[in-house]
């Protein structure tokens, strides 16, 4: 992940590489062009802050600065993991070879997709390019919190996905654990995150290791990134709903899966404790977690927007 800058009516060099790579405008507005091969055609896009996009693989691209203010982006890409595997940078960014499969240069490639299916409990939403992430139709999530709105994201055949969450006001998600990597960035509202890891137990305040649990606090623009097996769970102490947008690798109901992450995640994060998996129902919470909520909510002059729990075991 990288943060990016481009001047006033500037723009990028050309490049191409063998990573994958998804394009997310904190600031500004512009247009990217992209092309398979040196003289083929280019296809040019619009973009403004909040627009999200893939790269296709290996193809030719570049971000122009439409304006007289300057840009600011989101990078994340695979990088990392192409250079671990193959070390040799004149490779990456020098190979000729086109994945026509990923990118096929049709003039469409970057309109909106609208295609939606529910693949393992969660609506995942195909597209190369969102116009505004921020304002995006979310779908029912409940499973994963009071509230919850969640749709899952693919972009341009990549490993890489992602996520927008929406959760009301004086609520906050189930927590849950998975491997690390996952970026999270805080679109709308303040709030704070909780995190501990799974061996302090699933209420680690109860068992006398409160000393671990960390907590994040965040408003708009913030970005953080839960560690491997860190139990996470957020919550929305502002006035108005939280929206976030997370990026990850895929490695359980994606298409293209990430073989090393599926492996690493034997567990479902949206199957309970109960059912083998990583999510901590409501009821299996540590009491504290929602006393401490509802304290800080109070501060803000905001109630509590959550039903009564009859926690299990006390």
């Amino acid at each position: 992940m990288y943060v990016g800058e481009i001047h006033p009516e500037g723009a990028l060099n050309p490049e191409r590489h063998l990573y994958e790579e998804l394009i997310y405008i904190l600031q500004g507005m512009g247009s990217t062009e992209v092309w398979s091969r040196a003289k083929a055609q280019k296809i040019h896009f619009e973009w403004q802050a909040g627009s999200l996009f893939a790269i296709p693989l290996n193809a030719w691209h570049r971000l122009v600065n439409g304006s007289r203010e300057p840009v600011v982006y989101l990078a994340v890409t695979s990088a990392p993991l192409i250079m671990d595997l193959l070390h040799d940078p004149d490779f990456i960014f020098g190979c000729d070879y086109m994945f026509h499969q990923r990118f096929d240069g049709r003039p469409d490639y970057f309109v909106m997709g609208s295609l939606r299916e529910e693949r393992v409990r969660f609506t995942v939403w195909e597209s190369n390019f969102i116009a505004d992430v921020r304002r995006a139709y979310l779908d029912p999530a409940e499973r994963k919190g009071s509230g919850l709105m969640l749709t899952s994201l693919e972009m341009g055949g990549s490993t890489l996905v992602g996520h927008i969450a929406e959760w009301p006001v004086g609520r906050y998600h189930k927590a849950h654990h998975h491997q690390g990597g996952a970026v999270l960035l805080i679109l709308r509202s303040k709030g704070y995150t909780l995190m501990w890891p799974k061996e302090a137990g699933t209420r680690a305040y109860m068992e006398e290791r409160g000393d671990q649990v960390v907590k994040v606090d965040w408003q708009e623009g913030s970005v953080f990134s839960p560690p491997t097996g860190w139990y996470h769970q957020h919550f929305n102490t502002g006035e108005e709903p939280a929206r976030q947008l997370a990026f990850r690798y895929s490695g359980q109901s994606g298409k293209y899966l990430l073989g090393v992450v599926k492996a690493l995640i034997r567990e479902g994060v949206d199957a309970s404790t109960k059912e083998a998996g990583t999510l901590i129902e409501y009821e299996d919470e540590d009491p504290r977690i929602r006393r401490d909520c509802e304290a800080e909510l109070n501060q803000q002059g905001i109630s509590l927007q959550m039903a009564s729990v009859n926690y299990r075991g006390l």
